[in-house]
């Protein structure tokens, strides 16, 4: 069971969840006969284990829906047994129907609208949590924005600098990033051209039977800031959910332009480490929620707006 250390030196106990919704708008809550209460799917983080599988993974053990994230919402945290608890939650849709089968941890699945959800929630934690998303766009569409894995040292290597390919631990993350990626649901891929940026994004496109399309105003090389700006506020004005692959060199300029864009305040640190990446939700020319990812750790490192 993942743990850490809050700033008292109390014990945090990590845990992710989500606000599951279906057009009405109903929200999906769970019973738990331990406890006999009422509240959205959560639960504790494996250990190692990323806080986005986490999120995905709980909603599918409580409710037997598989479900792609939308927004992040609030965090959560209170007391527990004389440790913190500290649960991460998203909003979420359901790509499957499911049946949830009743166990010892939830016996019982109800879809309700918001009157009948704040009514029957046992935690005003959760009640928050509702009136949050209410608050805000119910759907949002993902734009990533992703810096290409570990590819060794630039300066070692002899060859054209577009050829440089991911070195072993890049590879792990590659691996690691197709599942995290995957938790927004099936997106658009577009990548720099270089062989670092396209192996990156590969495991992710073989999992999702996604075409990559290499554009130059992502290559470095082949593009400025201002270049690869423009074509990413091009994309933003489509509306298709998008995963971009690129390079340091223009991170923090895509950033803090698409915040610019969007009216919001951006983040003191912009800029990515190798295979991290910013995923903004988008709704109607907003940006409701920016959060960032390293793709191999249990913790999130996320920004929310």
């Amino acid at each position: 069971m993942p743990e850490s250390s809050d700033p008292a030196g109390a014990e945090v106990v990590r845990a992710a969840g989500a606000l599951l919704w279906r057009d009405g708008p109903e929200f999906a809550v769970v019973h738990r006969p331990r406890y006999d209460d009422w509240s959205f799917p959560k639960g504790k983080l494996d250990r190692g284990e990323h806080v986005l599988r986490a999120a995905v993974r709980e909603i599918e053990e409580e409710t037997g829906i598989v479900a792609r994230l939308g927004r992040r919402l609030p965090t959560s945290t209170y007391p527990v047994g004389g440790r913190t608890k500290q649960v991460d939650y998203w909003a979420a849709r359901p790509v499957t129907s499911g049946t949830l089968a009743p166990n010892d941890e939830v016996d019982e699945l109800a879809w309700l609208p918001a009157e009948e959800v704040e009514a029957r929630l046992s935690y005003e934690h959760d009640v928050a949590l509702l009136h949050d998303f209410l608050g805000g766009p119910l759907d949002t569409s993902p734009l990533v924005i992703l810096r290409h894995a570990s590819a060794g040292e630039k300066a070692e290597w002899r060859d054209a600098d577009e050829l440089r390919p991911l070195d072993a631990a890049g590879r792990a993350e590659a691996a690691d990033l197709a599942a995290l990626l995957h938790a927004y649901g099936p997106a658009r891929l577009i990548s720099s051209a270089t062989a670092r940026c396209l192996e990156t994004v590969l495991p992710y496109a073989r999992r999702t039977g996604t075409q990559i399309v290499t554009d130059p105003a992502f290559t470095v090389g082949a593009t400025t800031p201002e270049q690869a700006m423009d074509r990413l506020l091009s994309l933003v004005d489509d509306g298709v959910p998008t995963i971009v692959c690129t390079h340091g060199e223009v991170v923090s300029e895509l950033v803090t332009g698409l915040c610019a864009k969007t009216g919001e305040k951006a983040p003191d640190d912009p800029s990515l480490r190798k295979s991290e990446f910013w995923a903004a939700h988008l709704a109607g020319g907003s940006m409701p929620a920016l959060e960032r990812h390293t793709p191999r750790t249990m913790a999130p490192g996320s920004a929310t707006t």
